[in-house]
């Protein structure tokens, strides 16, 4: 018997859609939907950055990166009746216009679908231990954690304050 799939990956390579929307969905007929978010690195940074980005390069801290995002799937399920999730997230040194993270659920139902993966997304966004370098023709700048994404978090009831203060 294969093994079962994996909810959470972290890798370098680029993401295969096709393929990994089909394992989530492989041998389950109670799936009904299935909504999914990727993820792409922006020419420009955050919103007002003046300089376009060159690169940015992820880290993550193994093992408690996946631990973590473990967790944040487990919270879904718990408040959403969804049937399985994945995250897929890159990590390393990406370009403009490549993919950087896949959040996927199915879900007997579109609508328990949708809102489980915009939970885990702005879960993810917050509180998974990835660290990021942007690269423009300045130089380089560790990223620091945005006001906007703990709003985000905010609303499913989850304080944040990775942004500082409120």
């Amino acid at each position: 018997m294969a093994s079962p799939v994996p909810r959470v990956r972290i890798q370098t390579a680029d993401l295969d859609l096709g393929a990994e929307l089909a394992a989530l969905r492989e041998g389950d007929l109670g799936v009904g939907a299935v909504a999914s978010f990727v993820g792409t690195v922006r020419e420009r940074g955050h919103p007002g950055a003046g300089e376009p980005v060159r690169e940015l390069e992820l880290e993550h801290y193994p093992g408690m990166t996946e631990k973590s995002i473990e967790a944040m799937i487990d919270a879904a399920q718990g408040r959403f009746d969804i049937r399985g999730a994945r995250v897929v997230h890159r990590v390393g040194r990406l370009l403009p216009g490549e993919q950087i993270v896949l959040v996927a659920v199915s879900s007997a139902h579109r609508g328990q679908a949708f809102q489980a993966c915009e939970f885990i997304m702005d879960y993810l966004k917050t509180q998974a231990p990835f660290w990021k370098k942007e690269t423009t023709p300045s130089g380089a700048r560790w990223v620091d954690a945005r006001v906007a994404d703990d709003e985000a978090l905010a609303r499913w009831g989850i304080e944040a304050r990775n942004a500082g203060s409120r």
